[in-house]
C-alpha cells in the first residue's frame, strides 16, 4: 500500500453545480464514490483510488480527470511522475432544487435520484453489517421516518435548524484533535419529500404548490 502525501483538507464548505454537463458528470456512481472518499480519506492517487473502489487504475484516473474538469477535485502537491495525488475541493456539493432552465432542472433531478440511490445502497450495507457493532452503537443508530403536514417555508426552516444543529460536529472531520474519545464516522442522511402516497392531498399542475416550491432553498448533498 502506498503512502499518500500530506495535504490540508478542503477549505471550502461547498461547491455549487449549475452546469447541466457538470450535474450529469457528477451523477456517475464511481465519481460520487471518489469524491466522497477524497473528502473523508484524501488526498490519494489513482492507484489508491483503485484499491478503495475496486475499479481499475485507468478507470479511476479517467473519472478523476472528469471530476477535475468540473472543479470537484484538483491535483494535490507532492506527486511523483504519473502517481499524482488528488484532493477534494470542497466538503459538500450543492445543486439547484429548482430551475427555470429545463436542462438544468432535468440534470438536477437526475443527480438527486442518483444520490438517493447511493444513500440507500450505503444504508442497506450498513444494516447488513450492523451485527458486528458494539451494543451501544447498535442502540444509537437511527432508522425512522415522520409524516408531517408542512408549508414550504416551514420545511425550509426545519432544514435550517437541522443544519445549525449539525454544524458544530462537522469540523471534527478535518480536525482529529477536536474529536472526543470514542468518536467514529457516522453518516447522517436527511431526506424530506412530498409524499404522494396519500390520495387527494397533493395538488398537481401549475397551481399554488409549484409557485411556493419556487421559493424553496437549494438542495445540499455529501457523496
Amino acid at each position: 500500500m502506498e503512502e499518500t502525501p500530506e495535504s490540508p483538507p478542503p477549505t471550502e464548505r461547498s461547491i455549487q453545480l449549475t452546469d447541466p454537463r457538470a450535474l450529469r458528470a457528477y451523477a456517475h456512481p464511481t465519481r460520487m464514490a471518489l469524491v466522497g472518499l477524497l473528502r473523508r480519506s484524501g488526498p490519494f492517487t489513482a492507484t489508491r483510488a483503485a484499491e478503495l473502489t475496486g475499479e481499475s487504475v485507468a478507470s479511476c484516473s479517467y473519472h478523476l480527470r472528469i471530476l477535475a474538469k468540473y472543479g470537484l477535485v484538483e491535483e494535490a502537491p507532492g506527486g511523483r511522475g504519473r502517481e499524482k495525488p488528488w484532493r477534494a475541493t470542497a466538503r459538500f456539493t450543492d445543486w439547484p432544487g429548482h430551475s427555470e432552465d429545463p436542462a438544468v432542472a432535468e440534470a438536477s433531478d437526475a443527480l438527486s435520484a442518483a444520490v438517493a440511490r447511493r444513500y440507500f445502497e450505503r444504508a442497506v450495507r450498513a444494516m447488513e453489517q450492523r451485527h458486528t457493532l458494539p451494543r451501544a452503537w447498535r442502540e444509537a443508530e437511527q432508522f425512522s421516518d415522520s409524516l408531517l403536514h408542512l408549508t414550504p417555508e416551514e420545511l425550509t426552516g426545519i432544514g435550517e435548524r437541522i443544519n445549525a444543529l449539525l454544524q458544530p460536529y462537522e469540523d471534527r472531520g478535518s480536525d482529529p484533535d477536536r474529536r472526543p474519545e470514542g468518536a467514529i464516522p457516522v453518516s447522517v442522511v436527511r431526506l424530506a419529500f412530498v409524499d404522494r402516497e396519500i390520495p387527494g392531498e397533493v395538488p398537481d399542475g401549475d397551481g399554488e404548490m409549484d409557485a411556493e416550491t419556487e421559493r424553496a432553498t437549494d438542495r445540499e448533498a455529501e457523496a
